[in-house]
């Protein structure tokens, strides 16, 4: 019998710097106090923890996780609380039940969590499995050699908790969901990675070199709920874009176990309208900016949600008014105002030509156009030899679950994107509702997550 995930405190690696690319450190905890961290930088301060494991074993079962290898639906379901728990751990640290900003804290926490997790399993050990690290990302990736990649990618981080932590198992309407936040987006998805690459760095560090049919690389990045500069996975991509490299990449974002190919490009501009103030008892002598939004507002309600279509699927656009601020006392004409607005455009436009065709909305109006977020979309990356592969293997996979696969798009942007503007094809691939992502009542079905885990686990062993 081995464990598959064992987890002996201290295992957090908190209040020290991040090391560098390849460079591990001792872990560390420190007793008593509380944390504090730079919301910016997701640099966590342990200026104190008690005791993590002990925490997490009482509130979230996690303690040494042993698993026979052929129960694949304990592996994947206790995987899913190793990952989750330490956001139970932090909380408990906190000592005041919320996690103060997504990024930091929580993805740093859980970064130790799967890295030992992952060096448990042999990752490190030997040169076919290396273990990388850039601040709160790990990277965890075999070389065998193989003719081919698959890159395996999924967020640590959360939104911050609504009272819906510690994770606990639940039935709904006869089936056993994993309630609590993250499990959704996308705790739930690295679970059944990380799984993956537990099971996958045990039979290699054994000698089973013929394991796998291709190479591995496993990202689990931090800083993906918040603003787009700060995401791990484009620091990543910066610092170290060979770890993107593959001939497909999986993201693990919410899709029901489902597939969905590519994503909507995002853009969002700040117009600011000029004006004159006046005595509103003399409006005619002022020039009122809020109503100089009155006709780009009427443009953008009348866009609609057209439908491109993009090698096959149906992206559907949206364009909408998301913000508006302005005037400074009710007795006075406005004499500046500004409108946010965001557009989610099909991939099939290049992110420049959407905000060229944002820009001539405002035409006439004398407004100037502050560009907040940009970001390209991902064509659905669907049609690629290794991607036609994996596509029959989870139709195989569903259809013994007694699901019909489906294959959408991706209306939402995600990382994907990231991958395929290095010419990686990307499709988004995990547990979970989307719709019950960032909410209270955020739950996941544990049988979604163990077909990911099944999915990903027949797309990659040798048969």
């Amino acid at each position: 019998m081995q464990s598959l995930l064992h987890v002996d405190a201290p295992i957090f690696n908190l209040g020290q710097e991040s090391p560098g690319q390849g460079v591990e450190e001792t872990a560390k905890t420190k007793q008593g106090g509380h944390y504090k961290q730079d919301a910016h930088q997701g640099h966590v301060d342990a200026v104190a923890l008690g005791n993590p494991r002990a925490y997490a074993t009482k509130h979230s079962r996690l303690g040494a996780v042993e698993v026979h290898g052929a129960d694949r639906v304990k592996e994947a379901v206790h995987a899913a609380l190793a990952v989750g728990a330490g956001v139970a751990v932090v909380a408990g640290a906190l000592e005041c039940g919320t996690v103060l900003v997504a990024g930091g804290l929580v993805a740093g926490a859980l970064e130790s969590l799967a890295r030992a997790a992952l060096r448990g399993a042999g990752f490190g050990s030997a040169p076919s499995l290396e273990i990388l690290r850039d601040g709160d990302a790990v990277c965890a990736r075999t070389r065998l050699g193989l003719t081919q990649r698959v890159v395996l990618a999924g967020h640590l981080d959360t939104v911050p908790i609504a009272d819906n932590v510690p994770g606990r198992f639940e039935e709904r309407d006869g089936q056993e969901v994993l309630w609590g936040r993250g499990s959704v987006d996308m705790l739930g998805g690295c679970a059944a990675a990380l799984a993956l690459a537990c099971e996958v760095g045990a039979a290699i560090r054994e000698g089973n070199d013929a394991m796998l049919n291709a190479d591995v690389t496993w990202i689990f990045y931090d800083h993906e709920e918040v603003a787009s500069h700060l995401n791990g996975l484009g620091r990543v991509q910066r610092n170290h874009p060979e770890w993107l490299a593959g001939d497909l990449a999986l993201l693990g974002e919410p899709t029901a176990a489902h597939v969905e190919g590519g994503c909507n490009g995002t853009l969002r501009v700040i117009a600011h309208f000029p004006g004159r103030a006046a005595h509103s008892a003399r409006a005619w002598m002022g020039v009122n900016a809020i109503h100089a939004m009155a006709p780009v507002i009427e443009r953008i309600a009348s866009f609609g949600n057209p439908i491109e279509v993009v090698d096959g699927l149906e992206f559907r656009e949206s364009l909408s008014v998301v913000r508006v601020e302005g005037g400074i006392a009710n007795n006075v004409i406005p004499e500046a105002a500004s409108m946010t607005v965001n557009y989610r455009f099909a991939p099939s436009k290049r992110a420049d030509d959407a905000l060229e065709w944002v820009r001539g909305l405002f035409e006439g109006t004398g407004a100037t156009i502050e560009v907040d977020d940009l970001c390209e979309g991902a064509r659905p990356g669907a049609d690629s030899p290794v991607a036609e592969r994996f596509l029959s293997v989870a139709r195989r996979v569903a259809d013994e679950a007694g699901v019909q696969l489906a294959l959408s798009a991706k209306v939402g942007w995600t990382d994907v994107a990231r991958f395929t503007q290095v010419g990686v094809p990307a499709m988004n691939f995990g547990p979970g509702d989307p719709l019950l992502a960032h909410t209270r009542d955020e739950h996941a079905p544990v049988s979604d997550i163990v077909r990911v885990h099944e999915t990903l686990r027949a797309f990659l062993l040798a048969q």
